[in-house]
């Protein structure tokens, strides 16, 4: 009989750790030594499960770059001891925190899965349970004794997806999450079917796993919108200590080409602020110079998003932004898929 293979759950808070106070209607986060009894389906799994949870779980709405390095540390803290790790997250930042870590673990070689629920581990019809087991049976996936999937995902609603792919579209459905610009790495039904060529190539074997933790927040997002003004405009550039702006625009990449607005952005790129340009519509790419209206943007340097997801474009900034051996190539890098997370030319 082969080695059990060994699941760390980490839980950071969020409705999939709810469960119904049935004296007093009140949810509240569940005891880690209670989740089995709450989930005796767990015992079925072909794997050893120990779980860590945050001294105090938040809400998905309270996560911010300090909880980020939290989890990042339990996962180095673990590496060696466990085959793969299993995030339990609210949904709400979940795209957020899922692409943040895909930067933060270098050379990882084994799964990282988040996954949530709509609806608290205790109700009668909860979507949890399934979340919860089959990113697990995911986490755990083997095959001539290394793991199947070697990067950061999201699991919701029988669909793992590359984490840093991923947006949340729909506060009530089940199916929460969408990936519209890349394909489900592994779909759940009678069998757990893997795209085998989706799934990033296994990292080089030789290369140390490293834990990046300084995420600069430095960072903000703009949408355009038809009647944005200079005084919005100015008050987003001229931000205190500002370096990068993700720069959410229409279709293609596509802008107003009113001289105050373009000349705005120019002079804050020329003063060292870093913009780039996300469409956004849901699904779709960049590409500057398709129109005359993005063609302008493209030449006063700023920086092609491509096909990134606007969660990813924020959480890359702040990782490039944090390392000091990037400093004089941020642009480069931002334009090359580092974890996957963009289309590469």
């Amino acid at each position: 009989m082969g080695k059990k293979t060994n699941i760390l759950l980490i839980y950071t808070g969020g409705t999939i750790g709810m469960v119904k106070d049935f004296k007093t209607g009140a949810l509240k986060a569940f005891d880690f030594n209670e989740l089995i009894k709450n989930l005796p389906e767990l015992n079925h799994l072909d794997c050893q499960l120990k779980g860590i949870s945050f001294e105090q779980p938040i809400d998905s709405s309270n996560m911010n770059p300090k909880h980020w390095m939290t989890i990042a540390k339990i996962i180095q803290d673990h590496y060696d001891e466990y085959d793969g790790f299993v995030v339990l997250h609210g949904s709400d930042t979940m795209s957020y925190s899922a692409s943040a870590l895909s930067f933060m673990l270098e050379n990882l070689t084994k799964p990282v899965i988040f996954t949530g629920s709509q609806l608290p581990i205790g109700d009668l019809r909860t979507d949890a349970k399934e979340n919860l087991i089959t990113s697990i049976q995911i986490a755990a996936l083997c095959e001539n004794g290394m793991p199947v999937v070697q990067e950061v995902g999201l699991y919701f609603e029988y669909k793992l997806y590359r984490g840093n792919r991923t947006t949340k579209i729909n506060a009530e459905n089940f199916q929460a999450f969408a990936s519209l610009n890349y394909p489900a790495l592994v779909e759940s039904g009678v069998h757990l079917n893997v795209n085998y060529s989706g799934l990033r190539p296994n990292s080089k074997m030789d290369e140390p796993f490293r834990v990046h933790k300084n995420m600069d927040n430095n960072v903000a997002i703009l949408k355009l919108f038809p009647g944005i003004n200079s005084s919005v405009l100015d008050a987003i550039l001229q931000t205190k200590g500002l370096k990068a702006l993700v720069l959410e625009t229409y279709g293609a990449g596509n802008a107003p080409m009113e001289e105050w607005f373009l000349g705005a952005l120019k002079t804050a790129i020329d003063q060292g602020l870093f913009i780039i340009n996300v469409t956004q519509c849901s699904g779709g790419s960049v590409a500057m110079g398709q129109y005359e209206t993005s063609a302008r943007l493209g030449s006063m340097q700023m920086i092609n998003g491509k096909d990134i997801t606007t969660e990813a474009a924020i959480t890359k900034a702040m990782y490039l932004l944090g390392r000091p051996d990037t400093k004089g190539r941020f642009k480069e890098l931002f334009e090359q898929s580092l974890r996957g997370e963009m289309h590469q030319n």
